[in-house]
């Protein structure tokens, strides 16, 4: 018996793809949960393990480190030994880094156990759109809006609605929560999607088809413009807002906008992301992501900076689902995964190279510069844009 999802056509799905769907944004949910509840609970870790705010910063950063190096093994070995398996380790390791983060009695084994939790996160984390899109292969951009809004839903959501929970449970409860996320989503996936074949397992990796793909390498430039501007957005408006004497929590809200403002986008582009809209939509991206800049350095009370986090959080819905789904697109035959998750890296590597070179200029100076990477994004969408059309003509095309 077979499974349906409501669109127009009417898609047919399989019970296997419906399950590697399901499973997968699952633990995607846990993986965003990370980023916005470990926050939420990093001074009780403090106060229980007497930590220094060096220490506390380890123990915030050893994930994100090992999540970097995670990701580049994840694509290696899924396009060499298979995606499944791979998944369903790096699962694995997420879970298990989580219970041993939460039962942890002293500081070596909590940083030990954040590095393995970060380095399965990592692991699956650039397989996961490619599971998504090939469970969905005739409307990929619009499962991977799917995916992104309940991200963006998630991250906007569980530090309001957990807040409580953790302060009855304890911080160790997010991390029991993360382990049980993660083995309800590998109970779901099941044997989800066939491997590769014999053949292609026994193939060497070789690289060099990516550097033959510039069109690919674009694309990396483009999310790495983007998402360097999104992150030094989330990195300097809290400090923008603090040195106005606004408080946390009225931080947080602004934030909140920013990840709603992104699902409600999402969601408004499922049906646009697989047609020709996509390049009208990468190249109106990058311009909201820019104008949130001065919209935010000119706001006259809370209004105003509530509309500039809703104007990134659109930007980085227009840029999100829709540069993985070019990725996916321009990466070489048996190459996917390793691509994806070079779709990763770039994005992190935009980030901490932005932050790292504009956080020491003042808010003022460096939007410029924001804006300017914003309009090189949008030279790049437009090259993108017109090779995805050209491409989708020519398969459209009969052969004689």
């Amino acid at each position: 018996m077979s499974n349906y999802v409501a669109d127009e056509p009417m898609v047919k799905v399989s019970r296997t793809s419906l399950r590697a769907v399901i499973g997968s944004i699952v633990i995607s949910i846990a993986f965003v949960m990370e980023l916005t509840l470990v926050p939420l609970v990093l001074p009780e870790i403090q106060a229980d393990f007497g930590l220094s705010v060096n220490q506390l910063a380890m123990v915030f950063n050893s994930y994100g480190v090992s999540v970097a190096a995670g990701v580049f093994l994840g694509g290696l070995f899924g396009d060499t030994i298979g995606v499944r398996k791979v998944f369903t380790v790096g699962v694995l390791m997420f879970a298990a880094g989580a219970l041993i983060v939460a039962f942890a009695n002293n500081y070596p084994t909590l940083i030990a156990a954040r590095m393995l939790q970060g380095f399965g996160g990592g692991m699956f984390s650039p397989l996961v759109p490619l599971l998504l899109t090939r469970a969905m292969p005739e409307k990929p951009g619009k499962i991977l809006i799917i995916w992104g809004s309940i991200a963006g839903y998630t991250a906007a959501i569980a530090p309001l609605a957990l807040s409580q929970a953790v302060v009855y449970a304890g911080w160790q409860s997010v991390f029991v929560l993360f382990a049980i996320i993660s083995l309800v989503a590998l109970a779901i996936s099941g044997r989800m999607l066939a491997g590769p074949s014999r053949e292609e397992m026994r193939k060497r990796p070789t690289l060099s088809p990516l550097l033959r793909e510039p069109i690919l390498w674009i694309v990396f430039v483009y999310i790495g413009c983007t998402y360097g501007a999104i992150t030094f957005y989330m990195f300097s408006l809290p400090l923008w807002l603090s040195s106005i004497n606004y408080n946390v929590n009225m931080v947080g809200f602004v934030l909140a906008v920013m990840w709603l403002s992104f699902s409600l986008v999402s969601t408004s582009m499922r049906n646009r992301v697989d047609s020709e809209h996509v390049r009208l939509i990468m190249i109106c991206a990058p311009l909201m992501i820019a104008l949130s800049f001065p919209m935010a350095y000119f706001a006259n009370g809370l209004s105003g900076f509530l509309l500039s986090a809703f104007l990134l959080g659109a930007g980085f819905a227009g840029s999100n689902s829709p540069s993985t789904q070019m990725v996916l697109k321009f990466a070489p035959k048996g190459l996917q995964a390793i691509s994806a998750s070079m779709d990763i890296t770039f994005a992190r590597i935009g980030g901490v190279v932005t932050v790292a070179l504009l956080a020491q200029f003042e808010f003022s100076q460096s939007m410029w510069v924001v804006m300017c990477m914003s309009v090189y994004a949008m030279i790049c969408a437009s090259v993108i844009g017109s090779r995805s059309v050209e491409m989708a003509r020519q398969a459209s095309q009969p052969n004689f």
